[in-house]
């Protein structure tokens, strides 16, 4: 594996913290954000290397909140939207990229509070039926992510131009 350069390191950094900042912003309508957007527009412009930005975002939500039980799921449900998107093909005819994308954002926020559950069942002790429980219970929260997500999804295609162009752009320095 490579290592990063500089400019990517400040990039990747930036990246997280926009990712952040994004998340704060717009925390005045719970589980409305852009993380998604951002998770899946990074996966597809810098593959393997978003799991950077990705971390560095899960790092600063750790930093700023406490590294509490809440937190040791993020330390995997974003890297499954990142490996989602991963499987898709780099390749998708022009028509169908903007729906994929958006409904890979939305099945994330659909299936976030399931993605939750195994670690919130493992450290208070859960049954199975605890679990459901607590599953069925976040299904309204989880209804209004997965349909803002899939809304928000809206913003992938753009924010994908422009890391490109930005790329592109970084290159004739």
């Amino acid at each position: 594996m490579k290592q990063l350069s500089a400019r990517e390191i400040v990039v990747f950094a930036m990246l997280g913290a926009v990712m952040y900042v994004s998340k704060l912003v717009m925390e005045v309508v719970p589980n409305v954000h852009l993380l998604g957007v951002l998770t899946v527009a990074y996966t597809v412009v810098y593959r393997w290397k978003a799991l950077y930005p990705i971390y560095i975002y899960v790092l600063l939500n750790g930093v700023f909140y406490g590294f509490a039980a809440w937190w040791i799921p993020y330390l995997y449900v974003w890297a499954i939207l990142w490996g989602v998107v991963m499987l898709l093909p780099e390749r998708m005819p022009g028509k169908i990229r903007p729906l994929i994308y958006m409904s890979v954002c939305a099945a994330h926020g659909f299936l976030f509070g399931t993605l939750y559950a195994p670690v919130h069942a493992i450290l208070y002790g859960l049954s199975l039926k605890g679990t459901v429980a607590w599953i069925l219970a976040g299904l309204p929260w989880d209804a209004v992510h997965g349909i803002s997500n899939f809304f928000c999804g809206i913003l992938i295609l753009p924010v994908i131009s422009v890391l490109r162009l930005a790329e592109k752009n970084a290159g004739r320095n």
